[in-house]
């Protein structure tokens, strides 16, 4: 696996594999063409969530919130900057736990905002409350472990 890594997309549910040289380049889905890593913060259904949990290789952040929490939409912004400061390292992904309280319920998120760091398909650590962007990219930076060329 040193060569590459297995990406959900995170428009269609495809697991593709990417090398680790390409991570940087615009790397595309094999099924439906949609970019892999867009340095945006993507919003998931609970079949992309599981799906992108469960196999990425890549860390992946999520998100969990909901439209009628402030502090939820005041560290909106920050999430979408840090998503932008570690595009080719990590993904960021949001998921409305109004809309999927099943995922909130699996997971037993009591709060929220509620940032999960998720690799090679395990939990590695979660940070609550709203944050600005350095803390989340420092956040993901201590936990994960981050693939080289």
């Amino acid at each position: 696996m040193a060569d590459g890594v297995k990406l959900a997309c995170m428009t269609c549910g495809q697991m593709n594999r990417v090398p680790v040289a390409k991570l940087g380049d615009g790397a595309k889905c094999g099924s439906c063409g949609d970019a892999l890593l867009t340095g945006k913060a993507a919003e998931l259904d609970v079949a992309a969530h599981d799906k992108a949990t469960r196999g990425d290789d890549l860390p992946l952040l999520v998100d969990y919130w909901a439209p009628w929490c402030g502090p939820c939409r005041q560290m909106a912004p920050e999430f979408s900057k840090a998503a932008k400061t570690l595009q080719g390292r990590a993904r960021l992904a949001k998921i409305n736990t109004q809309d999927h309280p099943k995922v909130s319920e699996r997971l037993r998120i009591q709060g929220i905002p509620l940032l999960i760091l998720y690799q090679n398909g395990r939990e590695v650590a979660r940070l609550p409350g709203a944050r600005p962007a350095a803390d989340i990219v420092a956040f993901v930076e201590s936990k994960a472990a981050f693939r080289t060329a």
